[in-house]
């Protein structure tokens, strides 16, 4: 790492020997802008607006516009000459509680690094600051501008944070912070047990930029020539849940499905829950047992239909039973009777 900044942090009346390093770097993949038929990089002038003539750099000065199409116009001495205090000094101001600091007013972050003799102070102020489960903030001019920061320590060394100032952070302005909408108690329970079911330890590492991945195959297999390989399908967001009771409860048998807790889902290979798939989960437990019911329906239809013609057939069994029965014994009875020997005729 090159150090991009030299001073010493103001400790009361110690005076600790710094380097400043970023603890940061994008890992984005760049691109260049080029012609599309030649592949040629593409350059810009900067021309003057008034004269149209190439400008380089040493001829560039900075202007803050007035209005009126006026403009004042600074130069490096200018900047050079505002009284600074902090241009080569961390001033610590006060300690404070860290979860006093809100998250929405970190910027960016630099590790600190002793130089020479500085490192048996610099190790007070980090073990003292660790000791005490505060955070130093700080006053430090970096890049010709006062930044309000704060120092903690992190694997072992200090890093600094710089901070927006209180009048850079929006305010928020919606309308339905107005409106008077409240959420029933079961529903908020719901949500309680959803986050619960849903808890666990941050682990950083567990998390990958699965689209900077995806773009690297791509551009690594247009090198080789070989074919390009398709993403996977992204899920598309599902409609908001109509029932939202019934998204959260199917939220949180899923969740508790995939972490082995038990549930109608257990061991099914469901993935890991999440708020955009609730509504879809309860979607698709709508619609089966709307498909339960159907042939349930059909299957009642067809029995009461069967036990019709059952009927139907034992009674013609009965009718036909009586006249079966008279013409067998007539047959009976006429096999039995003997037969008539004939009368001989007289003869003259």
């Amino acid at each position: 790492m090159r150090a991009i900044w030299k001073g010493a942090v103001s400790f009361g009346l110690v005076s600790i020997g710094v380097k400043l390093y970023s603890a940061t770097e994008e890992k984005d993949i760049r691109f260049h802008q080029v012609h599309r038929e030649d592949g040629g990089r593409i350059r810009y002038k900067r021309t003057c607006q008034v004269c149209g003539e190439e400008v380089s750099y040493d001829d560039i000065a900075k202007g803050y516009d007035i209005g009126g199409g006026e403009m004042v116009i600074l130069t490096d001495e200018d900047f050079a000459e505002l009284p600074l205090s902090t241009s080569h000094a961390i001033d610590v101001l006060e300690f404070v509680p860290a979860e006093q600091v809100d998250p929405i007013l970190y910027n960016k972050a630099y590790f600190l690094e002793p130089e020479g003799t500085a490192t048996k102070p610099y190790l007070l102020l980090r073990d003292a600051l660790t000791d005490s489960e505060r955070v130093a903030i700080v006053k430090v001019a970096l890049r010709q501008r006062e930044q309000l920061a704060t120092l903690r320590v992190r694997e072992g060394v200090l890093l600094l944070n710089t901070m927006l100032w209180p009048d850079e952070i929006r305010k928020p302005d919606f309308g339905f912070l107005g409106e008077d909408l409240k959420v029933r108690p079961p529903e908020l329970a719901m949500a309680t047990s959803l986050i619960d079911s849903m808890a666990g330890d941050f682990q950083p590492d567990e998390f990958t930029d699965d689209y900077r991945a995806a773009l690297q195959e791509v551009i690594d297999a247009k090198v080789e020539g070989r074919e390009v390989v398709q993403p996977e399908e992204v899920e598309e967001a599902p409609a908001a849940a109509v029932d939202l009771m019934a998204a959260l409860k199917a939220s949180v048998e899923r969740a508790r499905a995939a972490r082995g807790e038990g549930g109608a889902a257990a061991g099914g290979g469901a993935g890991e829950p999440t708020p955009i798939t609730a509504a879809r989960s309860a979607q698709k437990k709508a619609a089966g047992t709307a498909a339960k019911k159907a042939p349930a329906k059909k299957t009642t239809e067809k029995r009461t239909a069967e036990k019709k013609t059952a009927a139907e057939k034992k009674t013609t069994t009965k009718k036909t039973q009586p006249a079966r029965k008279t013409a067998e014994k007539k047959a009976t009875k006429a096999a039995k009777a003997p037969t008539k020997k004939a009368t001989p005729r007289k003869t003259a």
